[in-house]
């Protein structure tokens, strides 16, 4: 699994991890019951304190995208289809974190949403 971290863009590096995560196992690029490295080895990878990346994974558990079994590891969720209102409750949420982040990097709406489209069809 790769995954890289910025400490100087504005998202917390614990929401980066978060964020990689959950996109790679929404693209298939995590396979469902793809294991994940222990909290130790991916801290130890990125160079980060582990309570960044326990925050991470507390998270994304949460969210249903991974499951720990405990001394067995953690891995990644198989997710059930969301309904048309919990899609659109999440596109907004995503929506909305996608505009404070433009926002906090000073890029209008036009470039925002070129952004989104490329992203998009590089997924």
């Amino acid at each position: 699994m790769i995954l890289s971290v910025d400490p100087d863009r504005p998202l917390p590096v614990y929401e980066q991890v978060r964020e990689q995560i959950t996109r790679m196992a929404a693209s298939g690029s995590l396979a469902t019951g793809a294991r994940l490295p222990t909290i130790r080895q991916l801290a130890a990878d990125l160079g980060l304190a582990k309570g960044t990346i326990e925050r991470a994974y507390e998270l994304l558990e949460s969210a249903g995208v991974i499951e720990s079994k405990g001394r067995k590891g953690t891995f990644v969720r198989a997710r059930a289809r969301a309904s048309p209102v919990e899609q659109m409750r999440g596109l907004d949420d995503a929506a909305r974190s996608l505009v404070v982040v433009a926002r906090q990097l000073g890029a209008d709406e036009r470039a925002t949403v070129e952004a989104l489209g490329r992203v998009w069809r590089d997924l």
